[in-house]
């Protein structure tokens, strides 16, 4: 990788990345990452923020991921506390492609509960990403938290996030599955189904759950898979 250090960026990049048009802006960052220098960091990061296109925002991401991470990280972190909520979720998101554990202390409960769905969702991914070992146990309990929360795309989020961190949530969702909220208790079971089968349709599980909340944990035991 060239990493060479120059005073300042190309101006004639610095205008393709901020141009009307998505394909010479897409073609800007392709060029920038492709010919990483460190004098780029703060534009793409800047870029990031209030990119619109999601082809561009991803190589945004792919040509900070071709800086040295000493560089982006502290960067990307800093930008974990503004107020645009692209500007958090794009962060999030590029920290989890680095994947550097320096990342991991920055991924707060606050962002784990971030109102912003999106900002949200991809906290929980860059979460799981980057927990130590360790900490798996106190995430898995954070996320918890979240059970019955959004959408069928923010619910799925979470499911996966949590069967990702693998054998040890199943404590935590035995507790989540007697929770008196019937919707959390609904999202707890479908996310169990996940665990036990990945493959397993997440709406099934979403109205096996259902039913079984319905009906009553008499009425709840089904077939194993």
């Amino acid at each position: 990788m060239d990493s060479t250090h120059h005073s300042s960026p190309d101006p004639r990049l610095l205008d393709a990345l901020a141009a009307g048009d998505s394909s010479t802006r897409l073609k800007a960052a392709l060029a920038i990452g492709t010919h990483p220098q460190p004098a780029f960091v703060d534009a793409l990061v800047a870029r990031c923020a209030i990119e619109p296109d999601f082809f561009v925002r991803d190589m945004l991401t792919w040509a900070l991921t071709r800086l040295p991470s000493q560089i982006t990280v502290p960067k990307l972190r800093a930008e974990l506390h503004r107020a645009p909520a692209q500007a958090r979720s794009q962060a999030l998101h590029t920290l989890s492609k680095i994947g550097h554990r320096d990342a991991w202390p920055a991924i707060t409960p606050s962002l784990l509960r971030d109102a912003d769905d999106e900002v949200a969702r991809t906290a929980w991914r860059a979460a799981v990403v980057l927990v130590p070992e360790e900490e798996k146990r106190a995430l898995a309990a954070e996320l918890a938290t979240q059970f019955g929360r959004g959408d069928r795309e923010v619910r799925l989020s979470l499911s996966r996030a949590l069967a990702a961190l693998g054998d040890v949530i199943e404590p935590i969702l035995r507790t989540a599955v007697t929770h008196p909220d019937a919707a959390v208790r609904a999202h707890a079971n479908a996310t169990e189904r996940l665990l036990r089968d990945p493959d397993a349709g997440f709406d099934l599980a979403v109205d096996e759950a259902k039913r079984v909340v319905a009906l009553g944990p008499e009425h709840g035991e089904t077939p194993a898979c």
